[in-house]
């Protein structure tokens, strides 16, 4: 790894030691410059977790990718720079199904550091948290305008937010993924990476996408949309959310210039209906 040229990517400046608040700007950055996004499943090709490989997608050639490739790179680099890092397996409810995916479903990491505990996750979408979360503490985390909180359920804990517009102490609280603290190894992750690009109750299979948080928003392509996302400010509390319908023609042009993606294949543009798990997890 070039610690330089992967600081450069994600436009991380300063010193690059393990401190609290490296992480968190660490965290930030990289949520900041490396989409969410699966094209490579929807443009002729199949996603490897080498980490090699995963560096020159990512950090050479200007790309993101899911959970699998994000936090395995992120992972590394914070190996690198001194973090004590362990993976950990989640299982994101669908937020189109209702439902829990399987064990390995998402990879995710435990940072320990200075005595205290921390959930990183640079591969996650839209309800994502923009600096890792304490799990030392079950009281709600705000972040700017969202709300997090970590609930402990026996060994289970379950990553719950509030959206936007339905924060304070009577907001309902929404489960995002849920994940025990059992250390897992990379390659435990290989089968269910190859499940994401095959199967049909896998968002990553019946949906081209990509996602990048901007500074106030969000901006995320799916299947023939595009969503610019503006979150709530002093002035305006509410989300505001525009749609911009694309032709097959314009999707290409929209990823360079929206996200700096340029692929290397044709796209075939994808979303739909995602068929619900026959095991309920």
């Amino acid at each position: 790894m070039d610690l330089g040229k992967y600081l450069a990517r994600i436009g991380f400046t300063g010193p690059a030691e393990p401190s609290l608040e490296v992480m968190r700007t660490l965290h930030t950055c990289h949520l900041l410059s490396v989409p969410f996004e699966d094209l490579t499943v929807h443009s002729g090709g199949r996603v490897k977790l080498d980490l090699p490989l995963l560096y020159d997608k990512i950090v050479n050639h200007r790309r993101g990718g899911f959970c699998y490739e994000n936090n395995s790179l992120f992972r590394w680099l914070l190996t690198e720079l001194g973090f004590q890092v362990t993976i950990l397996s989640g299982q994101v409810k669908n937020r189109f199904t209702g439902c829990y995916g399987p064990p390995f479903d998402h990879f995710i990491l435990l940072v320990e550091l200075e005595g205290r505990r921390w959930l990183c996750d640079v591969g996650f979408g839209v309800p994502g948290f923009s600096v890792p979360l304490s799990l030392d503490t079950e009281d709600p985390q705000e972040q700017s305008h969202r709300v997090y909180r970590i609930r402990k359920d026996l060994e289970m804990h379950f990553v719950e937010w509030q959206e936007e517009e339905n924060r304070g102490v009577d907001g309902d609280w929404k489960e995002i993924y849920k994940f025990t603290l059992k250390r897992r190894s990379k390659e435990d992750f290989t089968e269910m990476c190859q499940y994401h690009q095959t199967s049909p109750s896998s968002i990553f299979f019946c949906k081209s996408l990509c996602t990048v948080l901007r500074p106030g928003g969000r901006l995320t392509y799916i299947g023939h949309r595009l969503i610019t996302t503006t979150f709530p400010t002093e002035e305006n509390r509410h989300v505001v959310e525009t749609i911009t319908e694309l032709k097959d023609e314009e999707i290409p042009g929209v990823l360079k210039e929206k996200f700096g993606i340029a692929l290397n294949s044709t796209l075939i543009a994808k979303d739909e209906k995602i068929t619900p798990p026959l095991i309920t997890y």
